[in-house]
């Protein structure tokens, strides 16, 4: 089993949190362009028909409880992140000014993965003034989550509960702004589009992806390409994942094993070998896997 990715910088846990501070700090620099490219364009990108955001109960620092249902009629930016992070703590001035101008319409709630650290989270929020609610987020709920792979995650809801959009890395403040007063019905300078979720919200939707990173389908027809998705998703990771070959593919694409069996299975069906031989008799799964996130 790999590592926990967002383990706190403990001695067993070190090289993880290492690994992972790299990621979030290669995630800032290309998540903000990503974002700025997308201002520049005045465009914001929306969930079409979203999931509800899976509720939870955790106690904030201050003991008293913190609950999606407080923040009912509200837009809700839910912010994964942790102290040791760097750009999870550069995001924290943007946050606390956003809760402060929305304050009637907005709530953040910050949800950090410090596990048994709460004397530290304690002190970097008094140090920054965080004017929004914080918990520890057990592994439970960022199993709901889908794991949090990187850090900082965040996943905007509308008024509804609804999960429009998730971020991962530092992004400029200013595309969470739009979005959030697209939800609430303000003027933007931008244009809204409307995307179906592949997996890219929720890993459950992956079976709707028609490419997958780090998948060359370039080379299949139309019906290969369909009977390749297929096996993607009938398929589960032997990585130890417990996910699909498709899920994994959108949830880890440093996987080598899940790399190596799509990279299989696509010379298989461009060859027209199925799994139960020639000519595609492509072999149905006794089992289905549950879209859940990785152990913990």
């Amino acid at each position: 089993m790999r590592p926990t990715p967002h383990s706190p910088p403990s001695a067993k846990s070190r090289t993880a949190g290492l690994i992972l501070a790299a990621l979030c700090s290669f995630l800032m620099v290309a998540c903000c362009a990503s974002a700025q490219a997308q201002e520049n364009g005045n465009v914001i990108r929306l969930v079409r028909n979203p999931d509800a955001a899976p509720e939870f109960k955790v106690a904030g620092l201050d003991g008293k409880p913190v609950t999606l249902a407080d923040a009912h009629g509200k837009v809700v930016l839910l912010n994964f992140w942790a102290t040791w992070c760097g750009p999870c703590r550069a995001e924290i001035p943007d946050l606390i000014e956003l809760q402060t101008r929305y304050k009637d319409q907005l709530q953040i709630i910050g949800l950090t993965v410090d596990e048994e650290d709460a004397g530290t989270v304690e002190k970097v929020v008094d140090e920054t003034g965080i004017n929004y609610p914080v918990a520890m987020a057990p592994a439970e709920l960022r199993i709901k989550y889908g794991g949090i792979t990187a850090l900082p995650t965040s996943f905007l809801l509308d008024s509804l509960g609804r999960v429009v959009q998730k971020h991962e890395g530092l992004r400029d403040p200013l595309l969470y702004e739009l979005e959030i007063r697209a939800l609430l019905g303000l003027p933007i300078n931008a244009r809204v589009e409307r995307f179906e979720d592949t997996g890219e919200i929720f890993l459950a939707h992956a079976d709707r992806a028609s490419e997958l990173p780090g998948v060359d389908l370039s080379k299949l027809g139309v019906e290969q390409r369909q009977a390749a998705l297929h096996r993607f998703n009938a398929e589960t990771c032997s990585c130890g994942c417990k996910f699909t070959l498709a899920q994994c593919r959108i949830w880890d694409r440093n996987c080598a094993v899940s790399k190596s069996r799509t990279e299989k299975i696509v010379a298989e069906v461009s060859a027209g070998v199925g799994p139960k031989g020639p000519r595609g008799k492509t072999a149905t799964p006794t089992e289905t896997t549950s879209p859940g996130a990785r152990p913990q």
